[in-house]
């Protein structure tokens, strides 16, 4: 049984623009946009949503399988993977063809506007869980990705009766209201923050009554306001956790997915598991690129008492790594 992560596997092309872009988008003409901001600052990052949630999921004691498509240009990019400890046996590279790459521009109140270069993440839609004997994973996670692939793994886990998380996040603006339709209803988790959420009910025409009946659990992601997860009729408010210096918002969301379903596969209720989830999205914010956070199980826990208060049960995401540390048992109190 494994937890298979589907989506991009891309570089990243992170750029700093010290103004607001509000400040130059005329409301009257937006049916003519033109608009050139000059970055202060760029880095290129190892990236790629499904890379992303792996690499948190790592960090908390987990072994995620990523299903996804490179290019002939990957091999530094697996190099670093297989040092972290991460998975590629299940990373097809695609000859003749480039890694996806994200090009994206955040300004100084931490707005983004991005454009993503599919390259070989095209091919994705040819690779399936059957094919690649992952047919018995205990969960699957549908991240941005080709969206013909989303559909096609959608369908696929119904067919096979495998417990599907769906993010259609980036890629809401490509994917149709029909689409959204066909892939959304039979998910087992949702996932999607306020302007994704507002985006789906436009092209679908649901109310957000309509979308949570249509999953079992429904995540909502609020940003500095923290998050909503719905669960068997409840609301749950998880807090944001406390930032101590906000750096890139860029991947921030993807650790808060990685910190959620690590936290979920060790058997963690609800509440803790959104805790564990907003932590780990304020260690992503802090740092710039969106695999560069670290932590040590030591570390996490402390934090997460100095946030929310003592879990005796955060023994049961780190296990034998918490329990060797000498403050384990002052933190169980």
């Amino acid at each position: 049984m494994s937890f298979v992560i589907t989506g991009s596997v891309a570089y990243d092309y992170l750029m700093f623009y010290p103004g607001r872009y509000r400040d130059h988008i005329l409301m009257d003409q937006l049916d003519k946009i033109s608009l050139s901001f000059l970055a202060e600052s760029m880095r290129k990052e190892r990236g790629g949503v499904a890379a992303n949630i792996a690499y948190t999921m790592k960090l908390l004691g987990s072994d995620p399988i990523v299903l996804a498509t490179v290019g002939q240009d990957f091999g530094d990019y697996r190099q670093w993977m297989q040092e972290n400890g991460l998975r590629t046996d299940h990373i097809v590279e695609i000859e003749d063809e480039f890694t996806a790459s994200f090009f994206v521009g955040s300004d100084q109140e931490q707005n983004q506007i991005a454009i993503f270069y599919t390259g070989a993440m095209a091919h994705a839609r040819h690779y399936s869980l059957e094919s690649r004997g992952l047919h018995d994973a205990q969960i699957v996670m549908i991240s941005p990705n080709d969206p013909g692939a989303m559909l096609h793994y959608a369908q696929e886990c119904r067919r096979l009766g495998i417990p599907y998380a769906y993010d259609p996040s980036q890629q809401v603006p490509r994917l149709g209201g029909e689409e959204l339709a066909q892939s959304i209803p039979g998910a087992t988790y949702l996932l999607c923050n306020e302007y994704e959420l507002g985006v789906i009910q436009k092209k679908t025409g649901w109310s957000i009554d309509d979308i949570r009946s249509q999953v079992s659990v429904f995540v909502h992601t609020l940003g500095k306001e923290g998050s909503l997860i719905y669960s068997d009729g409840l609301e749950i408010r998880i807090p944001a956790a406390r930032v101590d210096k906000s750096v890139d918002p860029t991947g921030a969301g993807d650790a808060y997915r990685g910190g959620l379903f690590a936290a979920v596969l060790a058997g963690l209720p609800w509440e803790v598991a959104g805790r564990v989830a907003s932590l780990c999205g304020a260690y992503a914010l802090e740092q710039r690129g969106t695999t560069t956070h670290r932590f040590s199980p030591a570390e996490f826990v402390a934090r997460y008492i100095q946030n929310f208060g003592r879990e005796p049960r955060l023994d049961h995401l780190f296990g034998p790594a918490l329990a060797a540390t000498p403050e384990a048992e002052d933190w169980r109190e």
